[in-house]
């Protein structure tokens, strides 16, 4: 009887163990009195962009996720100075979904230091506003013309270059020191191009890798000047990288699938030119996927895939790989759904 009772009582802590660490590890609800509930889903509460060259492009990315069970809608983004503006990413959030709010600073109308705060109100699940402090202070004899290097699409194959314009006013011997770009995909280089009584002009060339990644490219170069108080200057860099061959849909979903069924979906493969498959692969459910492979060169391929689901319940996530001869990267996509239990 007491042995019973010894394990009884550990079943009950163990079982209490679970389902502490299940609270832990699930999205909580939005209660009325928790003032804060918004706040928490922010990655900071204050921005400073630093030191900033008038006519750049100053923005950031303000990250939040929702935390919570219930859906979440942004109503309003505002700010209280016209030197800034702030949009969100997108305005809905279901449970643990992330978005951004993207901070602009204006550097073309206002100059040196400039304070503002960006209010960010919610209606949904309930009431809740969040402000966030945001600074910069911005320089007046250094102007970058256009304010960031903008590529738009671009393919990579191609040679993807961009030119800027820098004037400085001030010191007769100013200079710019280096570029860091942060990225190996990315080189930039300053070439002073005319110096006179106080003014040094500059252009600076930004240039794609052929080997960038596919999908957007976001990154700030930093001019390292030989300033003694503010040496550094950023600079936005944006591209979005369009693939030789793109696959649809990216995300396969397969809904609820019972043990042992099957499931046909047809993934279509579109390339600028006419290219081959040699084989689709995955790392950890070789069995449950099965293809019929084209056995000719084209500009698109409708590739059937069936999909078995397994005897073991549970979640099925999985990235395949779509093998291109000639091609040094696998075209990828993700294919994911629930195998629900025997009988259910």
């Amino acid at each position: 009887m007491q042995n019973r009772r010894q394990f009884l009582s550990g079943t009950v802590a163990i079982v209490a163990t679970i389902a502490v660490a299940t609270i832990a590890l699930t999205p909580g609800l939005v209660f009325a009195q928790d003032t804060d509930w918004a706040v928490k889903m922010f990655e900071k509460q204050t921005h400073d962009f630093g030191v900033v060259a008038r006519g750049s492009d100053t923005t950031y990315r303000l990250k939040l996720k929702n935390i919570y069970e219930q859906e979440v809608h942004i109503s309003e983004v505002t700010t209280t100075c016209g030197c800034s503006a702030g949009k969100p990413g997108q305005e809905t959030l279901k449970s643990l979904e992330e978005t951004y709010v993207e901070i602009t600073m204006d550097t073309r109308k206002f100059m040196r230091r400039k304070d503002s705060n960006v209010i960010v109100t919610f209606d949904k699940p309930i009431y809740g506003r969040v402000q966030i402090p945001i600074t910069a202070y911005i320089r007046t004899d250094v102007v970058i013309e256009p304010g960031s290097a903008q590529f738009g699409t671009v393919d990579r194959e191609e040679k993807n270059e961009k030119t800027l314009k820098i004037a400085y006013a001030g010191r007769q011997d100013w200079k710019i020191e280096k570029v860091e770009t942060g990225n190996k995909f990315i080189e930039a280089k300053a070439v002073e191009t005319s110096r006179e009584a106080g003014y040094a002009n500059y252009d600076l060339t930004v240039t794609l890798d052929p080997e960038t990644p596919y999908g957007p490219l976001r990154q700030f170069i930093t001019l390292v000047t030989d300033d003694k108080d503010n040496p550094k200057i950023p600079l936005l860099v944006e591209a979005d990288v369009k693939p030789d061959i793109v696959v649809y849909p990216a995300i396969v979903s397969l809904g609820t699938m019972s043990p042992g069924e099957k499931k046909t979906v047809n993934v279509v493969l579109k390339g600028k030119k006419p290219f081959e498959v040699s084989g689709v692969t995955c790392e950890k459910a070789e069995d449950v996927f099965a293809v019929r492979l084209p056995t000719t060169a084209s500009l698109v391929h409708s590739i059937p895939l069936t999909i078995t689901a397994p005897d073991k319940a549970g979640k099925l996530d999985e990235e395949l790989r779509i093998k291109i001869p000639g091609r040094k990267e696998p075209v990828t996509f993700r294919a994911y759904g629930q195998v629900s239990a025997s009988g259910t």
